[in-house]
């Protein structure tokens, strides 16, 4: 099964409408976005959101915010990143999310494999604060779309592999980085059930990601085309328009 969904959720005051509006419309997940810092803030607030998730099946994930190096040369900044990780998980709680999606971090300077254990160590470190709370939701590293980020396939693979923690597979970012999807190697190297991934149609260049752009019927149809049949999958759309591009690719999966 696939669910597909945008990356929003509207005004909390009106989630009980928004998720009603989303399930008429064949939308069955949302990916709420605190990418520019936690707006839900309010026990009711959280109360309302998971209840009315619950009333209309619509999957929620978290964006954490988006500054968190995880790699950073100043230890501040690493403590920084994972309290604002890990307080989208002590939230994501409440509301009921499952995962939550984080861009790792930065070369900052340092090689690949110095910033692969400094990152696996922080996920490794707030996997504990998890488990200590007894929080029943999963970081979710994202494969990044610029060359110079930690976040290609393999690394995230390999912080799944040694730290088990979830995953988002972006797909826009996975071809603006590689310049092509390799979707028999993503097979192989993510054999999880469940698979949590980003798409929207994308601008490149030679440095990877400029922009996201609307997701087009062809966009969709390669994707859903190259999907395995055997999984769990929820598609988050982020692009200009999610909710019609949520939507456009809800229907093409119709005809697969």
């Amino acid at each position: 099964m696939i669910r597909f969904g945008p990356a929003g959720i509207g005004p909390v005051k009106e989630i009980e409408e928004t998720f009603s509006e989303y399930r008429k419309l064949g939308i069955r997940a949302t990916e709420i976005p605190f990418t520019y810092g936690i707006f839900i803030k309010k026990q009711e607030d959280m109360k309302s959101v998971k209840k009315a998730s619950e009333k209309f099946d619509i999957k929620i994930t978290i964006h954490a915010p988006y500054w968190i190096n995880l790699n950073s040369k100043e230890k501040l900044k690493i403590r920084q990143s994972k309290e604002r990780i890990l307080k989208c998980c002590e939230i994501g709680d409440k509301l009921g999310a499952k995962k939550v999606v984080f861009h790792a971090g930065y070369y900052s300077g340092m090689s690949q494999e110095e910033t692969y254990e400094n990152i696996k160590n922080s996920v490794l470190d707030m996997q504990e604060v998890i488990k200590k709370n007894n929080w029943k939701i999963k970081l979710a590293p994202e494969t990044m779309g610029k060359i110079n980020v930690f976040g290609s396939i393999d690394q995230i693979a390999n912080l799944v592999r040694d730290t088990r923690c979830s995953f988002c597979l972006d797909f826009a970012h996975i071809l603006a980085r590689d310049k092509k999807i390799d979707y028999k190697k993503i097979k192989k190297l993510f054999p999880e059930k469940q698979w949590h991934c980003h798409f929207s149609g994308i601008v490149y260049g030679e440095k990877g990601e400029r922009r996201h752009i609307k997701t087009s019927s062809k966009n969709w149809k390669n994707l859903l085309e190259n999907m395995p049949k055997n999984k769990e999958i929820t598609i988050i759309n982020e692009s200009p328009d999610p909710i019609g591009d949520s939507v456009l690719g809800f229907k093409l999966s119709k005809r697969h």
